[in-house]
């Protein structure tokens, strides 16, 4: 289940959970997610006070752009 959150600007931000995000990504298992992120490779996570993560979607749309073939440096 996704949750929404409110940006600065008043819009709600999409908080996604890993497993929404594993999927988001093909299905990567949840050891190379967090293998990604000890390499500092996965997209920015925000920790919740309960331990979880979760991921913002415009963070990790940003992210995979960024990471797509033939994208301008």
């Amino acid at each position: 289940m996704a949750v929404m959150v409110r940006e600065n600007r008043g819009r709600a931000a999409e908080l996604l959970t890993v497993r929404q995000v594993l999927d988001e990504l093909g299905g990567i298992s949840r050891r190379t997610f967090y293998r990604w992120r000890e390499l500092r490779l996965a997209p920015p996570c925000i920790r919740l006070p309960n331990g979880e993560l979760r991921v913002r979607r415009d963070v990790l749309n940003d992210w995979l752009e960024e990471r797509a073939e033939g994208a301008s440096s």
